[in-house]
């Protein structure tokens, strides 16, 4: 929103002190460009990756001993990533460590390359050299700021020496690889994103000619957003400015680095990847410095949930959470995209509805499509995509408490216990389930509703002997029940069992109507109880009963018998 308020729009300038700051245009120069990126769609995944156990690592309070670390790496190579940056063996000596131990346990697979990080000072690239002896594929990555800021406040150079110290630097790297066909180079000026773009295209082209970049060995130029400062189309902008320039352009991979200071690190990894970023660095579930590196989970399933294969497994992103939750020591949040506990969670009754409507006609489109449920197409309200792609169950998209409704507390009660409720019942028990919950202020479990449906509408017993007998007449039904802790005996002669238990009753001065009968199988399998769910008018009430029993007669009894019972 830009120029001035409108009336309608009330709100009062705050305290806070808005005018220290600059926005990016103030601090260096943007790319002014006719961009393409707005149009185009993201049909391939890039190449992921990770940086957890340098990047993400190192954000730790308590970094990672090697025994997470291992697992950590396990993980990632379980679930499909192929580069992977695993320290910076310079700067630590359990990341030195920890990259031996790659070498001496064989822990890599041939197809997986290594990452390893270093800034430029010959004495750190060295010790780099030496932690991966004996790796088959490795990627050293060389950083340096560049931005203004950091230039004169943390470096104390100007451009020219800057670039100076960069070249030499990226020189010993190339010694250091020597005639090793297994050794590729990459490159980040940190704070790219605040970098002036003519400055940093510069110092990424003069590398790509020293390290003699070619089709069949690029160099890798990593243009971090390492400090976030504007919006995610500013940071497509300065990538696409950089896709268009870079020298040898088919010899070089442009990869992305965002942190998520502004909240919005997945945005710009997306829109990056349409300007024609090709790799993205990242972690799982966005841990890293501040408020973290971009989530890679949530890039890769959203990719998946637009039809894109991800070419990372998730299906089982619970074991994945988990794993990641051990290593960090930092939970993640139930609401996180995709992995979080409550993501595919609805308490809201008006999304519980749309839900269980979404479920029913999935599953039908489906079958008269021939198709197994798990594999058509989807298209269920307010889920992105199907749990089950993930490993989730269905057991908790839908969840009780005060805000629910009839939608959702039905769909509980037929995928946990096999009982269709008819749309007036579930209204009846909707508001019997609301006085429930504001009464306890607490969630309902499925159990716990399951009880209160038996309660409110279940056969408690009363009736004893009875038989029916099929005559010319119709069906002669032999009933003994109780009233009032009198046993009674009655009979009578209808057209069918149901029927003729009414014309008992009111013969007991116990008048009543069975306005609706509905029954089903509760479970499938031919020790299935029929549950029968009956509707019946008694004097100037409108009341429902529950009966379940192999016999679907005897379930149709008991349903009829509860009902008035409750009279």
């Amino acid at each position: 929103m830009t120029g001035t308020v409108p009336t309608w729009n009330t709100q009062q300038p705050s305290p806070m002190p808005s005018d220290r700051y600059r926005a990016i245009w103030d601090r260096v120069p943007v790319p002014d460009l006719d961009r393409t990126w707005p149009t185009r769609r993201t049909t391939t995944a890039p190449l992921w990756v990770p940086v957890d156990l340098r990047d993400g690592n190192q954000a730790l309070a308590e970094p990672m001993d090697p025994e997470r670390k291992r697992r950590f790496f396990e993980l990632l190579i379980s679930i499909g990533y192929k580069e992977i940056e695993v320290g910076y063996p310079s700067a630590s000596q359990t990341d030195f460590d920890f990259v031996r131990d790659l070498v001496r346990l064989d822990l890599v697979p041939e197809d997986v390359t290594i990452v390893v990080f270093t800034a430029a000072r010959d004495d750190l690239i060295a010790r780099t050299y030496e932690s991966v002896e004996g790796l088959p594929n490795v990627v050293v990555h060389m950083y340096t700021a560049t931005a203004p800021t950091w230039r004169s406040v943390v470096l104390g150079k100007d451009r020219k020496a800057l670039h100076r110290l960069i070249f030499d630097a990226a020189q010993e790297v190339a010694r250091g690889a020597g005639d090793h066909s297994g050794r590729r180079f990459e490159f980040s000026p940190e704070v790219f994103n605040l970098t002036e773009p003519d400055f940093v295209l510069d110092v990424c082209n003069s590398l790509t000619r020293l390290w003699d970049a070619s089709p069949d060995r690029p160099v890798i130029h990593n243009l971090p957003a390492t400090v976030e400062v504007s919006t995610p189309n500013v940071y497509a902008d300065q990538i696409e400015y950089m896709h268009r320039h870079l020298e040898r352009r088919d010899s070089v991979i442009l990869s992305v680095h965002p942190h998520n200071d502004r909240g919005t690190g997945v945005a710009c990894a997306e829109l990056a990847v349409l300007a024609g970023a090709q790799r993205v660095e990242g972690c799982l579930f966005g841990n890293g410095e501040r408020t973290g590196n971009v989530d890679l989970v949530t890039l890769a399933l959203n990719l998946h949930a637009k039809g894109v294969d991800p070419m990372i497994d998730l299906s089982d992103i619970d074991t994945v959470r988990r794993t990641v939750e051990y290593c960090n020591r930092i939970p993640v949040h139930e609401r996180h995209p995709y992995g979080g506990d409550l993501v595919y969670t609805a308490f809201s009754g008006t999304h519980q509805d749309a839900i269980n409507k979404g479920f029913a006609e999935h599953r039908a489109s489906a079958a008269a499509a021939g198709l197994d449920a798990e594999t058509a197409p989807w298209a269920v309200p307010y889920l992105p995509i199907d749990p089950a792609d993930v490993g989730r169950d269905y057991q908790a998209v839908i969840r009780i408490n005060s805000q629910s409704g009839k939608g959702g507390i039905a769909h509980l009660l037929q995928s946990e216990y096999g009982v269709t409720l008819p749309r007036r019942l579930q209204i009846d028990f909707a508001a019997k389930v609301q006085e429930a919950a504001d009464s306890s202020g607490l969630e309902i479990t499925a159990e716990e509703l399951w009880t209160l449906f038996c309660a409110e509408y279940g056969y408690r017993g009363g009736l004893g002997r009875w038989s029916v007998e099929h005559g010319p007449d119709g069906d002669r039904l032999f009933v003994v029940f109780d009233v009032d802790g009198v046993e009674v005996s009655g009979e009578a002669v209808a057209t069918g069992p149901v029927e003729a238990m009414t014309h008992v009753l009111t013969s007991k001065g116990m008048d009543v109507d069975v306005l609706s009968l509905t029954q089903h199988s509760q479970r499938s399998g031919s020790d299935s109880a029929a549950i029968t769910l009956a509707e019946c008018r008694v004097g100037d009430r409108t009341v429902w009963g529950m009966g379940s029993h192999q016999s679907v007669t005897a379930s149709a009894i008991r349903a009829v018998y509860r009902a008035v019972s409750t009279c």
